[in-house]
């Protein structure tokens, strides 16, 4: 998981280099009067070198040079100690370069005031210290470690008060029959377990109705067909044991019920 969180601290440090270094980019050309012309997109040579270079030509002042990439990584937050290195595209020999450690006042700076002539640049900088994008990663790991808990209680509240706030469709004036630990109300096609509810199919109310009401003894076959389906003038075929297996299934939750099949007379609902 350490692992994952350095990866993605390391992903954001890049793309916030990329993205403030575009911006110097744009501001050098903006100085150059050159206002359509974008910035070549930003390479990544190692993990703290990066290079900005230019489809044209343009005249670089070194003081303007410093104070630009200085504000931008300032705001972006990045660290505040790099090299930076301007090279000659043509001979590829650095024409310009400073190190910068913490403030302007620590840092090496040669030759502010010597403007370089308008020729083909690409600027390199190299953080020195990481330090700061390390620091990134751990506070991201620790802020984790610390969010992880609270947001795991949060949802826990969250699930029981729901649990609690359940509403129970049951009317005061509505009859219950107790069966195991389930309160079974034939007028709603309901069960319901704690603050659990389980809804019934008309046919499996039915069904659960009448082996209810003769709870531990056998209800033959052919009463339960007769009434769940004959009356109503349907042919059953394999129905009946179809509509049982639904049952069993709802009430599975309470060891202590039973709809046992007794062979060939029909099925009793035993409850211990």
């Amino acid at each position: 998981m350490l692992v994952q969180c350095n990866q993605k601290s390391d992903d954001y440090f890049s793309e916030t280099v990329k993205v403030s270094l575009r911006q110097v980019g744009h501001e050098l050309l903006t100085i150059n009067n050159d206002l359509s012309t974008p910035v070549n997109p930003i390479k990544k040579l190692s993990a703290s070198k990066y290079e900005i270079s230019f489809i044209n030509h343009l005249l670089i002042e070194p003081s303007q040079l410093v104070a630009i990439i200085q504000n931008n990584l300032k705001k972006a937050n990045l660290p505040n100690q790099y090299l930076v290195e301007v090279y000659n595209c043509t001979t590829n020999e650095v024409a310009y370069s400073y190190l910068m450690k913490k403030q302007v006042e620590e840092g090496i700076i040669p030759c502010a005031n010597r403007v370089l002539s308008k020729d083909c640049y690409y600027i390199q900088i190299s953080f020195l210290n990481t330090d700061k994008k390390l620091n990134t990663s751990n506070n991201s790991y620790w802020l984790l470690l610390i969010l992880i808990p609270f947001l795991i209680v949060v949802m826990r509240f969250m699930m029981n008060r729901k649990r609690i706030e359940k509403p129970i469709l049951v009317h005061d004036n509505s009859e219950s029959i107790v069966i195991g630990a389930f309160s079974f109300y034939p007028e709603q096609n309901l069960l319901i377990k704690s603050s659990d509810e389980i809804s019934l199919s008309k046919k499996e109310c039915e069904l659960l109705q009448i082996l209810a009401e003769n709870k531990n003894q056998t209800t033959k076959r052919e009463l339960l067909t007769k009434k769940v389906w004959e009356d109503n003038g349907v042919v059953v075929g394999r129905s009946l044991d179809t509509y049982i297996s639904k049952l069993r299934k709802k009430l599975k939750d309470d060891d202590t019920i039973q709809i046992k099949n007794v062979h060939g007379v029909g099925y009793k609902l035993i409850v211990n």
